[in-house]
């Protein structure tokens, strides 16, 4: 049996708990785990998860896209197709492997893969009013910018455009006879 202390994982070692303050070892038997949920049945399976006692949070990423021709903000899940769900593994898996909505709980070996305390912070501490807010207009078409990470980092580039729908970049880069198009996620970029 797993047991959670605030913002870790830790086995039932006696040993390895951090005492509080009568000396005696805080335990939590509820901790987050990462629930796999049907198609676009993300809010179903929360809400189920709800009605059943069980602290779910559900992260959203509000955007702006094109829908249909025309430009509007939208809401969606920020990982499409899971949720993460606080419970006892030892009393409370199958309410909720079985809850409407749910397909599996993620496990990794012989059981469900614990989440840590403060992944889910600070995902959550990124929200605003419910969801995620994502930045749209960086960059403007033209405008010289960095590459920050990855195999090209430091490299200087021109930004073309952002890819409807993804968060990711094409920009043209310039090397001293050579000129290419490449797509990169925008995290990745810079202003120079």
């Amino acid at each position: 049996m797993q047991l959670c202390k605030k913002s870790a994982v830790v086995f039932s070692d006696p040993n390895s708990a951090e005492a509080n303050d009568s000396g005696e070892p805080e335990w939590d038997k509820k901790c987050w785990y990462a629930v796999s949920t049907k198609i676009r049945s993300e809010a179903t399976a929360s809400a189920s998860l709800d009605r059943l006692g069980i602290e779910s949070f559900l992260p959203m990423i509000r955007e702006r896209k094109a829908l249909r021709g025309k430009s509007g903000v939208t809401t969606s899940p920020l990982f499409p197709g899971y949720l993460f769900a606080k419970f006892d593994a030892s009393s409370q898996f199958r309410a909720v492997a079985y809850a409407q909505g749910v397909k599996h709980i993620v496990t990794f070996g012989n059981g469900p893969s614990v989440v840590d305390d403060s992944i889910i912070q600070a995902i959550r501490g990124q929200a605003v009013s419910g969801a995620i807010e994502c930045s749209e207009n960086r960059f403007s078409p033209g405008q010289a910018v960095r590459i920050q990470d990855g195999p090209l980092c430091g490299l200087e580039a021109v930004f073309e455009k952002k890819l409807d729908g993804t968060s990711r970049a094409v920009l043209l880069l310039k090397a001293i006879s050579f000129q290419a198009r490449v797509v990169l996620e925008s995290q990745l970029v810079a202003n120079m």
